[in-house]
């Protein structure tokens, strides 16, 4: 039997255990920009008058429920029919609305407000992952840097989107099938990613580190697995992953099983995700011959697109940002890292030695057992024969070690 005395126990033991939670990645509490931080300090008298609301309310009703028990009186008196008690009820609810509403409205105009931006990067939401797109400037930058190649070219994540601190950074965001919501916690609110629109969300991010986010609109069979992570650099560390990210294209050693790795990547993989300067047998020297591409999603893929895997190891996650390519250790040296260390650790990549190698098998064997997607082929005549996520490509374990070598050194 569930006694008020037993209620108020476990109202207070899932208060103290909500409160253990202290380093969570996605804490709303702990801002880490300007845009998160305005958020902040419009929650926290909101959520101050709600409570004082919520023990006032709930207080009044247990002296109701106490003194007005029944024990067998007579019915009460009635209270139809007092336009002041009325009044005085819709009254007090207007003025705590009101008062709350102003300054809410104030802080949505202000974070709706683009143009101070000075990074742009678009975002693209799929199921179930996030496709980043820095494009260039007329000057020839991106996001206000300058690459150190001569003619720099869009550069195409996922997973991950790398920004400068102290840059107020516009995303631009849609979907290429069903509606997506992308929300970093720690640096903004949520953003609906719409089909055949386009809607814009400020990041800016005081701190380098790494801010933990989700999808929050239901978008699927894995939208629990459709997550993204931020990624804050130093300005000069920033210039350095752009550096890396336009490097030229460098292909295995011959005789090396990297090498093999390439030409099983090429035969397997390349149907659906890109290596930048990756090319086929048909390839040619001609910047202009559309064989020098040798991923076709639009041809397998039900939303045309599959992640870009340039610099996989580069980041430190795989899979829509569902699994970590880091060991547990090696991932809290990155994760834990001091602001100070945070950019050499970040970009540091993916070695050998921390190889999260388990997880990464386990995908490559069979990735729709690790997370569900629309990958069957029993279900490809709803899809016109195009997979929605990545399917079971059968691999052997030959091939599989020959994949993890080349993409060891996709970095």
């Amino acid at each position: 039997m569930i006694t008020p005395r037993r209620l108020i126990a476990a109202v207070a033991g899932a208060i103290l255990l909500s409160s253990c939670a202290s380093d969570a990645p996605q804490d709303t509490w702990k801002p880490a920009g300007e845009n998160a931080q305005m958020i902040h300090d419009l929650q926290w008298p909101i959520f101050m008058v709600a409570g004082i609301v919520g023990v006032i309310v709930l207080a009044f009703i247990a002296w109701i429920v106490v003194k007005f028990r029944d024990r067998g009186q007579a019915m009460p008196e009635q209270t139809h029919g007092k336009a002041w008690l009325e009044y005085l009820f819709i009254a007090i609810p207007a003025v705590i609305l009101t008062t709350i509403a102003i300054p809410t409205v104030g802080v949505v105009m202000a974070l709706a407000d683009t143009d101070d931006t000075e990074c742009i990067i678009n975002v693209t939401g799929q199921q179930w992952w996030w496709e980043y797109d820095y494009p260039v400037a007329a000057d020839g930058t991106i996001c206000g840097f300058t690459p150190s190649v001569a003619e720099a070219s869009p550069i195409i994540t996922s997973g991950q989107v790398v920004i400068p601190t102290g840059t107020k950074v516009l995303l631009r965001g849609t979907s290429r099938d069903v509606i997506h919501s992308y929300w970093i916690p720690r640096l903004n609110g949520k953003r609906d990613m719409v089909p055949g629109r386009v809607h814009y969300l400020r990041l800016q991010s005081d701190t380098p580190g790494i801010y933990a986010g989700q999808c929050t609109e239901f978008c699927g069979l894995s939208h629990a697995n459709m997550r993204m992570e931020t990624i804050a650099l130093e300005p000069a560390d920033f210039q350095r992953w752009l550096d890396n990210e336009l490097e030229p294209y460098t292909a295995p050693a011959e005789g090396t099983l990297a090498a093999e790795g390439e030409a099983t990547y090429i035969a397997q993989c390349a149907r659906c995700h890109q290596v930048n300067g990756l090319v086929d047998d048909r390839g040619t020297d001609d910047p202009s011959d559309d064989s020098l591409v040798v991923s076709y999603p639009d041809q397998f893929v039900y939303s045309g697109a599959a992640p870009n895997l340039t610099n996989l190891m580069g980041r430190n996650t795989f899979a829509g940002a569902t699994y970590d390519l880091l060991t547990d250790e090696c991932r809290a040296d990155v994760w834990e890292a001091d602001p100070s260390e945070f950019g050499d650790r970040y970009l540091e990549g993916v070695t050998e030695d921390c190889l999260n190698e388990i997880e990464l098998r386990e995908w490559l064997r069979n990735s729709p057992a690790k997370k569900p997607m629309y990958a069957d082929p029993e279900m490809l005549s709803e899809t016109d024969g195009k997979t929605r996520g990545m399917p079971y490509l059968a691999l052997s374990e030959d091939q599989i070690d020959q994949l993890i070598a080349y993409l060891l050194e996709r970095k």
